[in-house]
């Protein structure tokens, strides 16, 4: 199934520098501008996947997080925003590309969510979404600059029904039990609304994952208001299939790590889109 095709940057010089010393160079000064919650065991990550000079330093909260750890494999859950199709859809070639780099695919767990799960007609092998989507990509230089050794599982969710966000969360935490992952999803916040009613719909989601603290969360009902859009995340179903997995890794505890919108970097508040950075780990 898999091929060595690799997927090329298609983002590269719109999104974020396509030159990889000025690259590198600003995501270490978003790096150098987040603060170490000395958080350990983490095993999720939220992290927004706009432009980065409208939320590179709020993606860098929660890449400043694991800095320097040590993780076999990411596995990236990211929505389309491209293209229409009602599955998870794991890239079935060999890296992705960015200018800092090829970013390898662990093939092999790659092929046992795909094969081995209990969930073959919501987790397939394919290219789609994969080809025009920029909401994985843009996670890729952070992880190379602050990840020495790694693979990445790159999934792009199609349909964010509750078939596709349940069955990923549940076969990422099924078959990767005691293994050295760690998960990543890749969610904007609410999108063109005024500065005010923005900061009030994004308060709903920040309170919402800050739940996951409670024993009695209820990711049943995390999911039903995604699925009504009582939470705004162009990325709800990704979040929802990460907090699944991390919880069966292990993970107990959330923490909110930052918040801003585009209004706080571009200072135009007419219509902003907002952006999150929190972790998922064991206390």
């Amino acid at each position: 199934m898999y091929s060595n095709q690799v997927r090329q940057s298609i983002v590269a010089g719109s999104f974020y520098p396509s030159n990889p010393s000025v690259l590198r160079r600003m995501i270490i000064e978003f790096l150098e501008k987040a603060e170490n919650k000395n958080i350990n065991n983490i095993k999720g990550l939220v992290c927004p996947h706009a432009g980065y000079i409208y939320s590179g330093q709020v993606a860098a909260h929660s890449y400043k997080q694991i800095e320097g750890k040590d993780y076999e494999t990411v596995i990236i859950i990211a929505p389309s925003h491209a293209e229409y199709f009602d599955f998870n859809s794991i890239y079935t070639g060999s890296a992705y590309e960015t200018p800092l780099g090829l970013v390898k695919i662990d093939t092999e767990k790659a092929l046992s969510l795909i094969n081995k799960s209990n969930y073959p007609s919501y987790i397939q092998g394919s290219t789609f979404g994969h080809r025009k989507e920029h909401s994985l990509e843009v996670q890729l230089p952070f992880l190379q600059v602050v990840l020495s050794d790694f693979k990445i599982i790159p999934i792009v969710m199609g349909a964010q029904t509750k078939q596709n966000i349940e069955s990923l969360g549940r076969a990422i935490g099924d078959l990767f039990k005691g293994e050295n992952i760690l998960i990543i999803a890749s969610t904007d916040l609410s999108h063109y609304h005024s500065y005010s009613t923005a900061v009030s719909l994004d308060s709903k989601v920040i309170k919402a994952i800050e739940k996951f603290n409670d024993p009695s969360f209820d990711i049943e009902e995390f999911i039903d208001d995604i699925s009504t859009q009582q939470l705004e995340m162009c990325g709800g179903g990704p979040v929802a299939s990460a907090m699944i997995a991390s919880s069966l890794l292990g993970a107990n505890e959330a923490a909110v790590l930052e918040y801003k919108n585009s209004g706080d970097v571009s200072g135009d508040k007419s219509a902003v889109v907002g952006y999150l950075s929190a972790a998922f780990y064991q206390s």
